[in-house]
């Protein structure tokens, strides 16, 4: 069954093209601009690299597994090796599905996967790595969702990606209905509390969004889905979906997290274990 799911990943990634993104959306095609570079792979305890951010003053990552795994973090090197492993006793991994990070280090890390579009207890955590027994804890709700799940064609409650700015938390829906292709953009403040989001933006992305990172100069805004990575240009630091750039197709199987290195190139991970830099041609 494995060698199924694999074989299936490869020939969807492998003939997945950004055309309908280009005709629906406005991307140019990005391809030849960047070349892909493979630089490691993950141990076997990381067996479903879900999230990526950079560790503070260091040349080092921060991943984890996705649902069902051990509340942990894992720092690794940019081969994949594990330099040290950040156990959170305290925290419940029902699915993790992304990081994000604070400029002075804190973490956000997003209980919020719901493939079933059932969950009532979606959640992120906060946490500093240097006192890690203190998380905060923010919960949501989708405004806009009713039914839990709703019919199977409108299912659109589905969360793997999201990224930091100025106070604020951005999530991207991962777009499972079968008749709306539109990824949606939700906001809400990084502090712990109880909120209830609504849509702020959406555009046609034909593929599921499973990671997104932001550069370090705030103006490129990067998700990532099987296959693709699809990059936005950020105009006075507000994140919207008004500037499609480019698209890229890395096809690299069950790509789920993502981070940049500089302002141009950026590293991906994959559940089959794999490490690559997406590095931007001089």
């Amino acid at each position: 069954m494995l060698k199924f799911v694999y074989l299936w990943f490869a020939l969807k990634t492998t003939f997945c093209d950004c055309h309908s993104e280009r005709r629906i959306s406005g991307f140019e095609r990005g391809r030849t601009n960047y070349k892909v570079i493979k630089i490691g792979k993950l141990p076997a305890v990381i067996s479903e690299s879900s999230g990526l951010a950079r560790v503070s003053n260091k040349k080092t990552f921060w991943t984890h597994n996705d649902g069902g795994n051990t509340p942990e973090l894992f720092e690794i090197d940019n081969t994949g090796k594990i330099v040290a492993v950040l156990k959170l006793p305290k925290l419940q991994n029902t699915d993790w599905e992304d990081m994000t990070q604070h400029p002075d280090g804190q973490l956000f890390i997003g209980d919020f996967g719901n493939n079933d579009n059932t969950r009532r207890d979606l959640a992120i955590y906060k946490i500093d790595p240097a006192q890690p027994d203190s998380p905060e804890k923010i919960t949501f709700a989708y405004r806009d969702q009713t039914a839990f799940p709703p019919p199977a064609k409108l299912r659109n409650f589905d969360c793997e990606a999201m990224v930091y700015l100025n106070e604020k938390l951005y999530l991207f829906s991962k777009n499972q209905s079968s008749i709306n292709k539109r990824v949606r953009l939700y906001e809400m403040p990084a502090r712990a509390g109880s909120y209830e989001v609504a849509p702020k933006d959406s555009i046609f992305l034909k593929s599921m969004i499973t990671g997104a990172a932001l550069s370090p100069d705030t103006r490129t805004l990067a998700l990532v889905s099987y296959g693709k990575v699809f990059l936005f240009d950020v105009i006075d630091d507000q994140i919207n979906f008004k500037r499609p750039r480019q698209c890229i197709k890395v096809a690299k199987l069950q790509t789920e997290a993502i981070v940049f290195v500089n302002n141009t190139d950026f590293v991906v991970t994959n559940e089959q274990r794999g490490m690559y830099l997406v590095r931007r041609k001089k």
